[in-house]
């Protein structure tokens, strides 16, 4: 029966890629890629010569019912990102959505995802977390820090290096300077490295010290009164 795979790829390092991550992507039929120039290093590396074609955040409303009709018709098809798991701040929900919707089978892969081992390093409370993604680039923003500020429970996002700054000095603004933080960057690649202090240590540090690569932050959440 044909079905959609959701696969995750690494989000670095090349050996984290699953034995059935693998498998999978060398039997279905279509591989759909955020980025098929990125994904062809991963698939080129594992000897994959399934036919891919992009599938990415300016296209997929557009394509959603067309490669749903294609499932049906008896075509297996995997979902890969550029690094992760698709639908965790990349695209995959809307064609995950179309298919439970149309009666077809979804099999998400377990694998790779870069805020569960940031958190994990982070040493801060994990029994309960939010996860937040990407805050709001502009308007929203302030809402969600306030609204944030209340959370009892630990925060991830996810940040660009050129907003780093930004969103830390709103951390110090909105959280408070003393709130831990800890900032884990380039996971799983060569200049890997977690940074763990209060909102104001952080900050002070990257503004001395740019950084560069994905990010992840992790944010304790409000000491309970």
């Amino acid at each position: 029966m044909s079905k959609l795979y959701i696969v995750p790829t690494p989000i670095g390092n090349l050996k984290d890629m699953t034995f059935r991550a693998v498998e999978v992507l060398k039997e279905v039929d279509l591989i759909l890629a955020e980025d098929t120039r990125t994904s062809g290093k991963l698939l080129k590396h594992y000897n994959i010569a399934t036919p891919s074609q992009s599938h990415h955040m300016h296209n997929e409303h557009r394509t959603v019912e067309h490669l749903v009709q294609k499932i049906k018709s008896g075509t297996t098809v995997a979902l890969i990102s550029d690094a992760g798991t698709p639908a965790i701040s990349d695209p995959g929900f809307l064609l995950t959505r179309a298919c439970i919707e149309n009666n077809i089978e979804v099999d998400c892969l377990p694998g790779a995802t870069a805020f569960v081992p940031a958190l994990v390093n982070s040493g801060m409370p994990n029994d309960k977390f939010v996860f937040e993604g990407f805050l709001p680039p502009k308007k929203g923003r302030q809402t969600r820090l306030l609204l944030l500020a209340e959370e009892t429970r630990t925060i991830i996002f996810y940040e660009s290096p050129h907003k780093l700054i930004k969103t830390l000095s709103q951390f110090c603004e909105y959280l408070g300077e003393d709130r831990p933080v800890s900032v884990s960057r380039e996971l799983t690649k060569l200049y890997e490295e977690t940074i763990r202090g209060s909102a104001k240590e952080v900050l002070e540090h990257y503004t001395a010290k740019p950084p560069k690569g994905e990010i992840v932050i992790v944010v304790g959440g409000k000491p309970k009164t």
